[in-house]
């Protein structure tokens, strides 16, 4: 066991070593003037050498601090009751009309892909072709159903 720990210590000892040496970067000119680098310090003993990059340990940048909420003003006026009222009432019909015009337009992009659906032209004995033809009407379908899902949610978020 003692042989064991004492070839661990060893191995480790040795890593640490040659971690430590190849951390140290040196720029060189050679006798030509040509510039390199490299990380082997007996490369670099004798020659016009100096030290580019050490490794330095990197200190974490601090968490941006939360935004606090924005508080009202203190000389706001507040809107009056009335106003804020007939405001939310006229939202809540535009959203409403928005509402009615998506369903209309599901139902008529639903229409139109079950129209497709029931055509079968002469080239598409693959149904992978079928497939490919419909899938702009199955997309336009599914962007209007999210339309009316999302019109619903902001109804429903309203006071």
């Amino acid at each position: 066991m003692a042989r064991l720990l004492t070839a661990f210590l060893l191995i480790v000892g040795t890593w640490a070593a040659y971690a430590q040496q190849s951390s140290t970067i040196y720029g060189c000119v050679d006798a030509s003037g040509r510039r390199y680098y490299t990380n082997v310090k007996s490369d670099a003993e004798g020659k016009k050498c100096t030290i580019v990059q050490r490794e330095v340990s990197v200190v974490p940048a601090q968490p941006a601090p939360a935004p606090k909420a924005s508080a009202p003003a203190p000389g706001a006026a507040k809107v009056p009751q009335n106003t804020q009222k007939s405001r939310d009432e006229a939202r809540r019909r535009i959203l409403e009309e928005e509402l009615q015009a998506a369903d209309k337009q599901l139902a008529a992009a639903k229409q139109k892909l079950a129209e497709q659906e029931a055509v079968r032209e002469g080239g598409e004995r693959n149904y992978q072709r079928v497939l490919d033809r419909l899938k702009p009407y199955k997309a336009e379908v599914e962007r209007q159903e999210q339309n009316v899902t999302q019109l619903k949610r902001e109804l429903s978020n309203l006071r």
